[in-house]
């Protein structure tokens, strides 16, 4: 007896210390972390910097991946169809859960509600109104009693139709009565460019990218999406009476649904703890990012709120039926 039970003590005590059959330990290998733009985008470079900090606490590699083209469609729509066990997560902005949807149903057939679990939102890129220096308006409410008087006579650019930019234009004049025209561009710099060289009036563009022209003194800034510490003087539209505030581009982070429950409290635990790492919102700060993190719920009830408004404003300025 005393032989036989010798002879089993390490196996039982094997046993003992084994888990069950069918546990494991998440995560235990790299995590890819599609992001669905082009390198160098102010969500890549948010990415990729929140990308260093969770490896560092999931301790496995995440693996940015971009995966750009069709509005952002093409790399969302993988992290769609992509296993459901936590290791393909996706960092997007809104536009491509939101008004992605709304302007090209024919494209974007994912519904962000059904298709993807939702881990937080992690930043916000405020988009800035702004005008040039010698314009004869020299804050916002000047600016649309202009437009009234002299309708379209205020243009302003905006990185293309359907784009948040020309959504708040469409903001503007439905809340003001304003007379805004909005010009297309095929992206910010040729937009900025425009608005420098006296070609359109103003632009709404990401602060980030017009930070520069602010502080050279070759623009003026007259409403943003959402406040700003660097620029405490540009005010939003609430602070300035209006029941709304222009819509701002924020990303988030998802994992494709049906995802296992430990594997998504994994994720959203270490994600909160980067969104409010005071060193990445540093260095997010000087692009014209802000960390501002809200938990799934939140993010739910943004992405159906912003739904509401895009499409609303869609439908009066015609881009939809």
């Amino acid at each position: 007896m005393n032989s036989a039970l010798a002879v089993l003590a390490p196996v039982l005590l094997l046993l003992g210390a084994a888990p069950p059959l069918g546990a494991q330990t998440y995560p235990t290998g790299p995590i890819t972390l599609v992001i669905p733009l082009a390198p160098g985008d102010a969500t890549d470079v948010a990415g990729r910097a929140m990308a260093d900090e969770l490896a560092k606490l999931l301790k496995v590699p995440i693996v940015p991946m971009n995966r750009p083209g069709a509005g952002m469609a093409i790399g969302t729509d993988s992290v769609v169809k992509a296993k459901k066990d936590g290791y393909t997560i996706l960092l997007t902005p809104n536009a491509a859960l939101v008004s992605a949807r709304i302007l090209n149903p024919e494209t974007v057939t994912y519904d962000p509600l059904k298709d993807l679990t939702p881990l937080g939102l992690t930043t916000r890129t405020p988009i800035l109104i702004a005008v040039r220096r010698d314009a004869p308006y020299k804050t916002f409410a000047e600016a649309v009693e202009f437009s009234k008087k002299n309708p379209g006579k205020v243009r302003v650019g905006s990185v293309g139709t359907g784009s948040v930019g020309h959504l708040d234009v469409e903001m503007i004049n439905s809340l003001t009565g304003a007379g805004l025209t909005m010009v297309p561009f095929k992206g910010g710099a040729p937009g900025i460019t425009a608005m420098l060289g006296g070609h359109v009036e103003g632009g709404a563009f990401s602060l980030g990218a017009l930070s520069p022209h602010l502080k050279s003194g070759a623009l003026r800034g007259l409403v943003l999406s959402n406040k700003f510490p660097g620029h405490p003087d540009i005010p939003t539209l609430s602070q300035l009476g209006h029941r709304q505030n222009l819509l701002g581009v924020w990303a988030a982070f998802f994992a494709p649904a049906g995802v296992p429950a430990e594997v998504t409290r994994t994720l959203v635990s270490a994600i909160e703890k980067v969104a409010n790492d005071p060193a990445i919102a540093a260095k997010l700060a000087g692009i014209g990012i802000l960390q501002d993190w809200a938990p799934p719920d939140r993010l739910v009830a943004e992405i159906r709120e912003e739904h509401r408004v895009v499409e609303d404003l869609a439908k009066k300025a015609g881009l939809v039926k």
